[in-house]
């Protein structure tokens, strides 16, 4: 062992020992020294079980046997996204802590009352907790935190790529502020990820007020050996010669995976009912054992814990059809390799998901990308013949070989978050000063883009005698109103984001999980659900609650969901790609015959494309920009009476009677006139509290997080450039 291990507390070297380890891992050695010998905040990376949790865990566990606290309160506190990795981090840490003598307790909704009680009679060791719990002790415990804290040592933030840029996020930093507000001191802060872009965004979302106090450890780059296929299957409803692009891929898993270990992320919790469903029916026809298990998140955790089980253990091969809830850290073991149906949003998902493969000394990690790609009908356009989802496919894996990684989103104004912490102060310490709000979540919490005056904006949007959220005492103290009152009180308070009506699906009293009210209501109906059949044969609707049966038939549910935002920079490599003649060894021959027919497709829509700028501009309008980008392109073009969609990398264009030429459009963006986009732009309720701010405010916060106007300029004159190319 190394000077790093002899710097540990003996009862974290004796379970080191324990564990057979002849040596640490490097980012472990270093991550040692740096948390030992420095007070910096810090942030670890390496890829999927990298030794990255235990890098963290060993020294400041460390920390916390070598200089026991007199003040009582938890020793540590870690904050993760999902239950799930709790439970995971419990069991590591319990087996590591016991021999320390520091207790282990999780908190979230799934944990017994008793447990809790325990932990707040019996505050010490480490608290494992997600953000929306931290935020109900912040209300319903807001007393008892001071104490609770008063000891703690660092806060340990896993996956913390999966917090940046979003509002849970933005939560999470608000809490942390408030929690060294109510301590009276800071808490180092230590992040985990596997997959990050730009450090300097990172580091400043660790420590806004402080980024360089913020050290970074990486983990050497992986030279594990990568195994790579693309294939592309044609959908064709019309042929009846072939079976369905699904049934095909399906057989292929089945022969591929069977008796091994691995991972088939099947793009949404519709699509993995199908192929779980699709490969229970190949298991029964060939009369062997089912090795293909569901595993999403509105399967019970009973069931979600099963699948992850199987995965670590030796009893019986296993293969997860899934969705991102295994892209995360949770320990699975090891997979033999990684499959994808379709392609993701983000290279940073496509490199997590990788990650699960490819893990043992020796092992190569796989990789398995299949693209479903539709038959053009006779008279489709041009670019329903571009294949864009096999070249996004492509455009993405080339990038992740090149390291390439998305940055985190630029920060946002996050005004329905900020309304969530200006109610939850208040409902915890039974009112606030303006003043003092504003300074805790403006300047020095995670609100920083907001001005004082749109502050005092919001907080007269949400005392208004129709919002009601808050009112004034006669000594200007804000209060809860009536209508904060209630959604204080109502569990899903506490989280930022809209938690969907579901019913509860119940068999033989088994809770098999959750779905939402919008894919199931009549009695008889048919449905897959954790990869059986069943039919509804009872609604409770006051409980909320439906009652099935086994059944022969099936249909996939319905869920909701948005589709996430593509890249800049995808974008632009997959018209690089189009532009381009070199073969690609790692895709199949059906895949290398579309993508040449799409090249061939591409150039002739580029020579009519340039000759459509003497006629005022091309219908449709070649952007090579990434989605935020493209839509507020599209926003600029309604304004001036056209109607226009926005693809990816395009934006199809139909003008008003009275609309100017596309190339007057564009150059009035690139001479600097004043967007028209403004005129028409309406603020859309997409965050939880916008429904009580005013019109002015939501279009603020849509401008902030879901537009780019600053890059209309260099945009248009892109591609005007493009244009005359």
């Amino acid at each position: 062992m190394t000077q790093a291990f002899d710097k540990l507390a003996p009862p974290i070297r004796n379970w080191i020992r324990n564990q057979g380890w002849s040596q640490l891992h490097e980012i472990q050695d270093r991550a040692i020294h740096r948390i030992l010998d420095g007070k910096d905040d810090v942030i670890i990376s390496a890829p999927t079980a990298g030794g990255k949790s235990e890098a963290a865990f060993l020294p400041l566990l460390s920390q916390i046997c070598q200089m026991p606290a007199e003040g009582g309160g938890f020793d540590m506190l870690y904050v993760a996204p999902l239950k799930a990795l709790i439970s995971d981090q419990k069991t590591r840490l319990d087996d590591m802590c016991d021999g320390a003598g520091l207790a282990v307790f999780p908190w979230h909704g799934d944990v017994i009352q008793s447990v809790k009680k325990r932990a707040l009679s019996e505050p010490g060791g480490v608290l494992l907790i997600t953000p929306e719990a931290l935020e109900a002790m912040f209300v319903l415990k807001a007393s008892r935190i001071p104490d609770l804290f008063r000891s703690t040592r660092a806060v340990v933030i896993d996956e913390l790529h999966s917090f940046l840029g979003t509002e849970r996020g933005v939560q999470l930093n608000a809490l942390l502020t408030r929690l060294e507000e109510a301590r009276g001191a800071p808490l180092r802060r230590v992040g985990l990820s596997a997959t990050l872009g730009d450090m300097d965004q990172t580091r400043s979302f660790l420590r806004p007020d402080d980024p360089e106090r913020v050290s970074l450890i990486e983990a050497n780059s992986d030279q594990t050996k990568l195994l790579l296929r693309l294939r592309a299957v044609v959908s064709d409803p019309e042929d009846t010669t072939r079976p369905p692009a699904q049934k095909l891929i399906a057989a292929e898993l089945f022969a591929q995976l069977r008796g091994t270990n691995n991972l088939v992320f099947a793009g949404s919790r519709k699509q993995t009912e199908v192929y779980t469903d699709l490969l229970h029916q190949l298991s029964d026809l060939a009369g062997v054992p089912h090795e293909f298990h569901a595993h999403y998140a509105n399967l019970s955790q009973h069931h979600r814990q099963d699948v992850e089980a199987r995965l670590k253990s030796d009893r019986a091969p296993t293969t997860a059809i899934c969705t991102s809830t295994l892209e995360l850290g949770i320990d699975i073991g090891d997979v033999r390799s990684v499959a994808l149906i379709g392609a993701p949003y983000s290279v940073a998902s496509l490199r997590q998901r990788l990650g699960r493969s490819g893990r043992q000394p020796g092992q190569p990690a796989i990789l398995r990308q299949y693209v479903v790609t539709a038959t053009p009908k006779p008279d489709a356009p041009v670019t329903a013949r571009l294949r864009l989802e096999l070249v996004q496919a492509i455009a993405m894996i080339e990038l992740l070989l090149e390291g390439w990684c998305e940055p985190p989103a630029p920060q946002a104004l996050h005004l329905s978050t900020l309304v969530q912490q200006i109610l939850s102060i208040i409902a915890g310490s039974g009112g606030a000063r303006m003043g003092a709000l504003y300074e805790t979540l403006c300047q020095r919490g995670p609100f920083r883009t907001v001005s004082k005056g749109m502050f005092n904006a919001l907080v007269n949007a949400i005392m208004a005698p129709d919002s009601a959220l808050i009112e004034p005492a006669p000594d200007g103290l804000l209060l809860l109103g009536e209508n904060g009152e209630r959604l204080v009180a109502h569990y899903d308070f506490f989280a930022v984001f809209d938690t969907s009506n579901e019913y509860r699906i119940v068999s033989d009293g088994l809770t098999l999980g959750t779905l939402p009210f919008c894919s199931l209501t009549d009695l008889g109906m048919p449905f897959t659900f954790a990869g059986r059949r069943w039919e509804v044969s009872g609604i409770d609707e006051d409980k909320r609650v439906l009652y099935v049966t086994p059944s022969k038939a099936c249909r996939p549910p319905d869920f909701q969901g948005t589709p996430g935002a593509i890249h800049d920079t995808v974008v632009d490599r997959m018209f690089a790609l189009l532009d381009r003649q070199t073969d690609i060894a790692w895709i199949d021959q059906v895949a290398s015959e579309l993508l040449r027919e799409a090249r061939d497709h591409f150039q002739t829509f580029r020579a009519d494309y340039r000759s459509s700028a003497l006629n005022g501009g091309p219908k449709v309008l070649l952007t090579r920009l990434g989605t935020v980008k493209t839509a507020t392109l599209a926003l600029e073009f309604r304004a001036h009476g056209y109607t226009a969609i926005a693809e990816t990398g395009l934006l199809r264009l139909e003008p008003g009677p009275t609309s100017p030429s596309v190339t007057d459009v564009l150059t009035r963006l690139v001479e600097n006139d004043t967007p028209k986009l403004f005129e028409v732009l309406v603020g859309s309720e997409f965050g939880k509290y916008h429904r009580w701010l005013t019109q002015d405010l939501l279009i603020e916060d849509v401008k902030a997080s879901h537009l780019d106007v600053a890059s209309l300029p260099i945009a248009a004159a892109q591609i005007l450039e493009g244009l005359r190319w």
